[in-house]
């Protein structure tokens, strides 16, 4: 179950190990689905390979910029990367239904300036 703070929030920080054990916080849009937090990113994106070694995570709600308020508690979970294509269209459903047209803009957009292709992963993050 998605912590209530954590599902009402624009965007969330995403905490990801590097091997070192160093913590690296990126601001994602992400919106909950059937219990887990779904997150939607670039498949060669660092957090992407540091989550193939390590699935611990940790998110925290944010602004824009990755700034967590002072009050705000983080939440440790641990994520599973979604890459087939029936967990791709359910990434970009959950996201589409929380961001309405900006999702379907940046979604459509991309994989128009890229001539089809959407090099894409989705991320469920269990709590």
């Amino acid at each position: 179950m998605v912590p209530p703070e954590i599902s009402r929030s624009r965007y969330v920080s995403l905490v990801t190990h590097r091997r070192d054990g160093t913590p690296r916080a990126t601001p994602v849009w992400a919106a909950e689905d059937g219990g887990e937090l779904i997150v939607w990113t670039r498949e060669d994106s660092w957090k992407v390979k540091r989550l193939r070694r390590d699935p611990r995570v940790t998110v925290t709600p944010c602004d824009a910029r990755g700034r967590t308020a002072p009050d705000a508690a983080p939440v440790a979970g641990t994520a599973r990367l979604l890459e087939r294509p029936g967990e791709l269209a359910r990434v970009r459903r959950a996201l589409a239904r929380s961001y309405g047209w900006q999702f379907r803009l940046l979604d459509s957009g991309g994989a128009l300036f890229r001539r089809g292709r959407r090099p894409h992963v989705g991320i469920a993050v269990t709590f």
